[in-house]
């Protein structure tokens, strides 16, 4: 079995800890990305109210619960996301679509094993279905079943997905388990499937970063704050630049904006511990 397709067991990190650090940092993405991927609808409470009047014209109509569902989730009210997912399935106990868009909200209120039980459920109505594939692969992930994340995201790329998460989290754990040259070309397929997406790059640069080539890592960094701002990981990435190339001062300062937009991110407080000064 090839590397592809196997993670490597017991294989260290061949990047410096300052490096470590921020892969580990950078291994969980928020609600919202992943929420985009129920539906393209937006949350609004205009769009709810379209979609709520098309229910009363077809009550009947599972995926009009589906949808509004979907919106319902975009808008952070997951008890009636629920509710609409709920009267989707017992309209069609075979929609696998709303089984998935379930599991997402379950996955965010907390309720891990009703989420794994969705994922299943969609995955047994639809086995080539690769958004519950990738759904399945992050609830994984993130309770650190490694290499059955890494099987699903595997089976959604086989499935021809274009969904730029399955190959993001795949670079992931190839990033996590040292296979940087897979991570790079992983992350770099994200960025053409999506190529507005700061997160992509963030990961992309860390490789870059771990192998050396801080030029590329510099140049993805800056790529990533372009494209959000917003983003704790991508000022604190930067700074690893500046300080890698014994620029303190521009390091604290962009360790001090890292902490400025998330004061619990651990990389960017040690790093404002080690740089401020800027001696």
């Amino acid at each position: 079995m090839s590397n592809r397709n196997s993670l490597l067991r017991g294989g260290a990190m061949t990047a410096l800890v300052l490096v470590s650090m921020a892969v580990a940092g950078c291994q969980s993405s928020g609600p919202a990305g992943e929420l985009t991927r129920i539906d393209t609808m937006q949350g609004s409470s205009e769009n709810i109210s379209s979609l709520s009047a098309v229910i009363s014209s077809n009550p009947n109509d599972p995926e009009a619960y589906n949808v509004r569902g979907s919106a319902y989730g975009r808008g952070g009210k997951y008890r009636e996301a629920l509710q609409d997912f709920d009267r989707a399935l017992q309209l069609n106990p075979n929609f696998y679509q709303a089984y998935s868009n379930r599991a997402l909200i379950y996955r965010f209120m907390g309720n891990q094993a009703s989420a794994l039980a969705d994922y299943n459920k969609a995955i047994q109505l639809n086995a080539s279905y690769d958004a519950a594939y990738i759904g399945r692969g992050n609830l994984y992930r993130k309770a650190g079943r490694t290499q059955d994340a890494f099987n699903d995201f595997q089976k959604a790329i086989e499935l021809d997905t274009t969904d730029p998460r399955a190959y993001h989290n795949r670079g992931l754990i190839y990033q996590q388990q040292g296979q940087h040259a897979f991570a790079l070309e992983d992350f770099s397929k994200a960025i053409s499937l999506s190529p507005d997406a700061a997160e992509p790059y963030n990961g992309r640069g860390l490789s870059y970063l771990a192998t050396g080539d801080d030029d590329n890592a510099f140049a993805d960094f800056n790529m990533a704050i372009k494209l959000d701002g917003k983003i704790a990981e991508s000022w604190a990435n930067q700074a690893l630049i500046y300080e890698r190339r014994g620029d303190k001062a521009k390091a604290a300062k962009a360790y001090a904006e890292a902490v400025r937009l998330d004061p619990n991110y651990k990389p960017a407080v040690d790093g404002l511990a080690r740089t401020r000064g800027g001696a």
